[in-house]
């Protein structure tokens, strides 16, 4: 999820879930409701094995930042744990995630956020600072190596969008 040198605190909260859009809410549900402090990350975790599930982390500089997430979690049920459950969550809450809406640059995002860099799915070098990409308000980078990598596609018009899209189709939708 985090590494240690950027958020040395983190807790996992497991409140059952089975997909990636509740587990983005329930992000959100406590970030607006425990107010939690900017430049945290909020990330989501598929976990495998014999109980498939989407957990949630949240990290912070200070541990002190947590302590209304474990004690909301616990109040509502759910297994809270130190730490993160792995090094590769995708990000839901960071510093600048909610300014990447519409259109915008490869270098505005790299400038107005907790991203470190784009790659586009497919190509060998990463795009150019100017490339444009179309958020739809839907940006989930992932922890990469230690870095918050946006993996993006190429779309009409030399354009780039996130690989990740806010309303996927499921899959054998039409069957």
């Amino acid at each position: 999820m985090t590494p240690p040198v950027r958020m040395p605190y983190a807790v996992t909260v497991d409140a059952g879930l089975r997909d990636l859009r509740t587990a983005d809410h329930l992000l959100r549900t406590l970030a607006a409701g425990l107010a939690l402090p900017e430049g945290g990350f909020g990330c989501t975790h598929l976990l495998r094995g014999e109980r498939p599930r989407v957990v949630v982390s949240l990290a912070s500089k200070s541990e002190a930042d947590l302590d209304d997430v474990r004690a909301w979690s616990v109040s509502q049920g759910y297994e809270v744990t130190e730490g993160a459950p792995d090094a590769v969550g995708r990000a839901v809450l960071y510093r600048g995630a909610d300014l990447l809406r519409g259109t915008t640059t490869v270098e505005e995002v790299l400038a107005v956020s907790a991203i470190d860099r784009v790659t586009v799915l497919g190509a060998a070098g990463g795009p150019g600072p100017a490339t444009v990409l179309l958020t739809h308000a839907h940006v989930r980078p992932q922890w990469q190596s230690g870095e918050l990598v946006l993996t993006a596609m190429p779309a009409a018009g030399g354009t780039l969008v996130p690989f990740e899209v806010p309303e996927p189709t499921p899959c054998c939708a039409d069957h």
